[in-house]
């Protein structure tokens, strides 16, 4: 069909729209409204400037129930029919009340600032809009989300057979690696059980699933339990290994409970290590792991969520020796690359592992589609929709470098240093451990005699006064039953002055709170 029948063909097709259908299809993005995008982007755009731009702190304070009940009234039902009018509205709703993550004194989860390349391939990738499951939902996305993976597998040093998936954060890639894990040790653990040797035997899987045992240190992350519970192990099935002093797992620990599930009869399906846990930034010993996970026979599952900006360091890429000894790593761009969320992956050293996640459909990866060499990765995802999320991390290798990536990344362990030595030379805080990364556990103490005793509530209070007053955020956990306050640090524009500074914040609401108390307590008596 000629240029000008085509021409014709749409509008014939378009007159027989009806006005509303029309209206409606002003929205749409294509060629026809392509100045409405632009226009639209730009408006948005300056509007989250603007509130960068004049943001003083990291939170306005804002409560749930000062918030929750201007976006339960609104209207879903009655468009506003207007980008400036809906722009306006979102910034009541949402941008004047957001957290941002941007700002130097917000210093509460593992969530950081992002590089302005992962910003733009966000853009892109919501315009195109490529699904990443299939090559014909995706084409080069699928290439270049492929190159990243054998990119990460070659810093990690898992060897020419290594493979993996961009996934939706750290818990997707945790319990992938354990349905990964739970698969081949249950096919190990049938053929070992059917032998001729084992004859009479109980070699069903309900069996031998309620045998597997799962090993991690005190301080891992809560989606291992989680995700034992989700693929139906046993409710003691994760083994929790003690640790040292600086919170990383004692390999003699892992030894001993290792032989007592062999004594027991119990299987042991994997050892997870910790580089870079959640509250103390710890990285567990990996080459220790390591061979005794090769010794047992267990899959050896290497959690490095916070951890993977040491693969881009040009001085502490060391703390992961032994990593290359995995067969499997997860790895969360979006907490040490910079990258918007979600950024994560699951690299797997033996690609034939992923295919326990492999699952036909003639609609989307038809079992021909391997004899053609067709390159799907829904094959190794456990999600099927999936967005390009790996363009973000490419433009950012691509415009900035790996380099600069890890130099950023050494700032904000550099600063964490700096944190700890404030922390231990003023007696108004104890801090637990020095960090490998840039997390501080640490809290508020009382002066010595009976306040001592309001430790706990103090520390509580002063978190939540300073999140109340809107000035910084840090977050919160338990050591050894008692309510500590933590510091995570991964904006490179955090200055020691502004980590001072928030701990004055701190130590003025929690000596509030202690003569408030103190003083009750003296009219009460």
């Amino acid at each position: 069909m000629s240029p000008q029948a085509t021409a014709t063909a749409v509008a014939t097709a378009r007159a027989i729209f009806s006005p509303a259908v029309e209206d409606a299809a002003r929205h749409l993005f294509n060629e026809r409204t392509l100045e409405r995008y632009r226009t639209a982007l730009s408006d948005g755009i300056d509007r989250v400037s603007d509130q960068i731009a004049t943001a003083p702190s990291p939170f306005t304070g804002i409560s749930p129930a000062d918030l929750a009940p201007a976006i339960a009234g609104t209207d879903l039902d009655r468009p506003l029919e207007d980008t400036a009018a809906a722009l306006d509205e979102l910034q009541d709703l949402y941008l004047r009340d957001a957290v941002y993550f941007h700002h130097p004194r917000y210093l509460a989860h593992l969530n950081c600032p992002v590089v302005i390349p992962a910003l733009l391939g966000e853009t892109v990738l919501s315009a195109i809009n490529s699904s990443l499951d299939t090559w014909d939902q995706s084409a080069g996305g699928t290439l270049i989300e492929r190159r990243l993976i054998d990119w990460t597998a070659d810093r990690i040093g898992l060897g020419p057979a290594a493979d993996g998936v961009f996934t939706s954060g750290g818990s997707q890639s945790n319990f992938q690696a354990l349905l990964l894990a739970r698969e081949e040790t249950l096919a190990k653990a049938a053929a070992a059980e059917s032998a001729p040797e084992h004859a009479g035997g109980h070699g069903d899987s309900r069996h031998i699933m309620d045998r597997l045992r799962i090993f991690v240190s005190e301080a891992g992350h809560f989606s291992i339990r989680k995700s034992a519970k989700m693929l139906g192990l046993s409710p003691q099935a994760v083994v929790s290994v003690e640790t040292d002093t600086r919170k990383r797992m004692r390999p003699q620990a892992l030894a001993w409970e290792l032989e007592q599930c062999r004594w027991a009869g119990f299987i042991p399906m994997a050892v997870v290590a910790t580089a870079g846990t959640t509250d103390f930034g710890s990285i567990d010993p990996l080459p220790a792991i390591a061979a005794l996970c090769a010794e047992s026979g267990a899959w050896f599952h290497v959690d490095a969520a916070y951890g993977c900006g040491l693969l881009v360091s040009r001085s502490r890429r060391p703390l992961l020796t032994g990593i290359e000894h995995a067969d499997s790593v997860t790895v969360d761009f979006h907490k040490a690359f910079f990258q918007p969320v979600s950024s994560s992956a699951l690299i797997v050293r033996d690609r034939a592992t992923l295919t326990h996640a492999t699952y036909h459909a003639d609609y989307l990866n038809p079992a021909r589609a391997v004899e053609q060499r067709i390159p799907n990765q829904v094959d190794k995802s456990i999600q099927t929709t999936r967005r390009f999320d790996a363009l973000k991390l490419w433009l950012t290798l691509r415009i900035m470098g790996p380099d600069a990536v890890g130099e950023l990344f050494d700032e904000v362990i550099d600063r964490a240093g700096q944190a700890w030595v404030l922390l231990t030379v003023d007696p108004r805080f104890e801090v637990v451990t020095r960090s490998q990364l840039s997390t501080l556990v640490f809290r508020y103490l009382p002066p010595e005699g009976p306040a001592r005793d309001l430790a706990d509530g103090a520390n509580l209070y002063a978190r939540q006064a300073l999140a109340d007053s809107g000035a910084a955020l840090v977050a919160a956990t338990k050591v050894g039953g008692r309510h500590y306050l933590k510091f995570t640090l991964l904006n490179p524009e955090t200055t020691v002055d502004d980590i001072a500074h928030v701990l004055d914040l701190i130590a003025g609401h929690a000596a509030e709170y202690v003569q408030a108390m103190s003083t009750a307590d003296t009219r009460l008596a």
